[in-house]
């Protein structure tokens, strides 16, 4: 990719920051997210690299990651990368997941503390500027976590806090006990249960609603096809558990659907549902984990060409 992309901030939250609609996805640098199987797998620092390299090129100055993503790799990697590059992106980072298999895990304050301590090391940083719970810990009082998450934003150690894969209820909960400014969870054409309640919560109490797998681990890429094997390498040889729902008739009824509607528009799967995403200002930020950078150029088609609403709609009609 060439030109810089023209990608419009947001508020985040409450609070006086903003972030770009659009961010880097940096679960596959070492790793395959968070699953300690596949640690050291995903990409090779030099491929982590030369997505860092395109994703700045672009316009996409926002990387997220989390401690465990490659038990730790993709910390280190974009630490590494911006040594060597000289630049700072903003960086998002999360904690509860488990560095190494048998290690612990949740949202103690202590080990919030602990981990922030390691995050910030491999990033070479001195603050983060958002920071996630990345699941919901029912083994500890959200007070608590939500109180070392605002400790640690006065000692200054990082900017925002937020929470990731929560629902409803628990991000209620979070906000009875203190003010998070964001929550990342999964949304897609093909992902759609934030729909009645988590999304009327964000916009009532002015919380950033961030986007993880918005093209639902590449169902809507158009790379698997009805009758098809799965292609080596996907998500759906490697860690399928999260996609198995989406193997039957009617998911490929409407992919096949939404291939129609893309060559209409002259684009891409891919580039029609992030433009779906984009076109919902109820969505802060979406967060995109391509796997090289020829894989960014959907998010230039989603940024660049805009939905109409008679299109907006019906997509949202095909998959309500």
């Amino acid at each position: 990719m060439s030109a810089t992309l023209p990608i419009d901030r947001r508020p985040l939250g409450r609070s006086e920051l903003t972030v770009p609609r659009v961010a880097l996805g940096c679960g596959n640098f070492g790793g395959i997210g968070s699953a300690p199987e596949l640690f050291g797998q995903g990409l090779s620092q030099d491929e982590a690299f030369a997505l860092m390299d395109a994703a700045i090129e672009a316009g996409i100055d926002h990387f997220d990651t989390a401690d465990a993503y490659g038990g730790g790799r993709s910390e280190r990697a974009i630490g590494e990368w911006m040594r060597a590059r000289g630049m700072r992106p903003a960086i998002t980072t999360k904690t509860f997941n488990p560095m190494e298999p048998g290690a612990d895990s949740g949202l103690a304050p202590e080990r919030i503390i602990r981990q922030l301590e390691s995050s910030l090391e491999r990033l070479g940083v001195s603050e983060v500027d958002l920071y996630l719970a990345h699941e919901f810990d029912p083994d500890v009082p959200i007070a608590e976590t939500v109180g070392a998450f605002e400790d640690l934003q006065a000692a200054g150690k990082i900017r925002a806090y937020g929470v990731s894969n929560f629902n409803a209820e628990q991000l209620q909960a979070a906000l009875a006990a203190g003010v998070p400014q964001a929550i990342q969870n999964e949304r897609s054409l093909m992902a759609r249960g934030d729909e009645d309640d988590v999304l009327p919560l964000c916009v009532r109490e002015q919380v950033s609603y961030l986007v993880f797998s918005p093209l639902a681990g590449g169902w809507l890429t158009g790379k698997y096809r009805r009758g098809q094997a799965f292609p080596a390498g996907s998500r759906m040889t490697q860690r399928p558990g999260p996609y198995t729902a989406f193997v039957n008739d009617q998911t490929f009824d409407r992919l096949e659907r939404v291939s129609e509607m893309a060559d209409a528009a002259g684009c891409s799967m891919a580039g029609l549902a992030l433009a779906w995403l984009l076109g919902d200002d109820r969505v802060t930020q979406i967060v995109v984990g391509p796997g090289r950078p020829e894989h960014l150029a959907p998010v230039r088609e989603a940024v660049e060409n805009p939905l109409g609403m008679s299109e907006w709609a019906a997509l949202e009609r095909l998959f309500a």
